[in-house]
């Protein structure tokens, strides 16, 4: 009888631990989601307060033609198109500037759109874009699956079924993946409509670091994946500014490295210059001239996020079947595209510590400006009356 009591009380024991265990790691989940929550609303509200701030030309209402070309060149805050503008009319070149050859949706042999998205450029929204023009302009809307772990650089076998399955898609549709450019003629199908989206290299680094150590992504991973482990709370403590200035191994970008895999933030260059070898040394001359070719000779578009309402007006213009009307459906407010997946545990980065990592990103930067100009270019072409 003593042995059974015994028994008894040991199982009563664990029992309670148990349970105990299991409301502690309840109430930590509830807290992580409440902060969550408490921060989205601080988030939109400031947000709103951005909004009231800004100059009218960001309003939806001078989207389209001369008007919007007036406005941008105009406004003080987008010298890069002003001064392209200028160099284009000086050297006579906006007189032989043609949108047809801007315009590489006409080489695609099928009407689907391959959005290769790279992380951290205001994808996740561009997505909810697309989903959402799926509605309004009749279109299938296809995305890849959510992964334990992001391959965005495939063996031959893996381009060659990708580029099978988008192409078996039915038509007219848009297809999103975390991927690098992908020659789908490699494999004898016929071309999609490359589409894609670039961002500051250094904003975008910045945004990549807080975003993976974000409450709400951990809450997330966990849902999708529960068996993955919790990362070191140091770790989740660390700031960039810190990680920079002492030398931190996550923080030293070294030109020449390799490192696979989307966690390989720091070459948004990647997702343009392909799957091979040559495309893998970060900052290299060699991937940023393959990046170069690819966007200028295959893709249709390739926004800038820091050019919000010139990639959407080219966007409309260089693929209408797909793009008509986004605007308007951008700058809905119904819609609320301003609060998708942005990031409150961001805190500001100064320009000294920027600066020196603008140091070693050279050639992502070049790459950036070089899209960044592309996309002006195709902006101005389609504003001949201007010229």
């Amino acid at each position: 009888m003593v042995r059974n009591d015994e028994g008894y009380g040991l199982y009563f024991i664990n029992f309670v631990m148990l349970r105990s265990a299991e409301f502690i790691a309840l109430i930590a989940v509830s807290c992580t989601l409440f902060l969550f929550l408490h921060t989205q609303s601080l988030t939109s509200r400031l947000r709103e307060m951005e909004d009231k701030l800004q100059p009218s030309e960001m309003s939806a209402s001078g989207l389209s033609g001369n008007s919007i070309l007036h406005q941008e060149l105009g406004h003080s805050g987008n010298n890069h198109l002003s001064n392209m503008y200028k160099y284009l009319k000086s050297t006579g070149q906006m007189q032989s500037l043609s949108s047809f050859d801007l315009n590489n949706t006409r080489k695609a042999g099928s009407q689907i759109v391959f959005f290769n998205r790279v992380p951290k450029v205001g994808s996740q929204t561009f997505m909810e874009l697309l989903r959402r023009l799926s509605l309004k302009n009749n279109f299938h809307f296809h995305r890849d699956a959510v992964q334990r772990v992001e391959t965005i650089r495939l063996a031959p076998d893996q381009q060659q079924e990708l580029a099978e399955m988008v192409t078996d898609l039915p038509s007219p549709s848009v297809y999103v993946k975390h991927v690098c450019y992908t020659n789908f003629t490699k494999f004898n199908q016929p071309t999609p409509i490359y589409v894609n989206i670039v961002r500051d290299p250094i904003e975008r680094v910045i945004s990549w670091y807080y975003y993976v150590r974000a409450p709400w992504y951990y809450v997330e991973r966990k849902q999708a994946f529960p068996d993955l482990p919790l990362p070191d709370p140091r770790w989740l403590r660390k700031d960039f500014e810190t990680c920079v200035l002492y030398g931190d191994r996550e923080c030293t970008y070294n030109e020449g490295e390799t490192h696979e895999g989307i966690g390989d933030h720091r070459r948004q260059s990647l997702f343009f210059c392909g799957h091979s070898n040559a495309c893998t040394p970060f900052n290299s001359v060699g991937a940023l001239e393959r990046a170069k070719y690819a966007v200028e000779s295959q893709y249709a578009v390739v926004g800038v996020i820091e050019d919000l309402n010139i990639t959407l007006s080219v966007l409309e213009k260089y693929i209408p079947r797909f793009f008509k009307g986004v605007s308007e459906v951008y700058y809905n407010p119904v819609n609320n595209f301003i609060n998708v997946n942005t990031n409150a545990f961001k805190p500001a980065v100064s320009e000294r510590v920027k600066d020196i990592v603008r140091k070693n990103f050279t050639r992502e930067i070049e790459f950036y400006q070089f899209c960044k100009q592309r996309l002006h270019k195709q902006y101005l072409a389609v504003n001949l009356p201007l010229k």
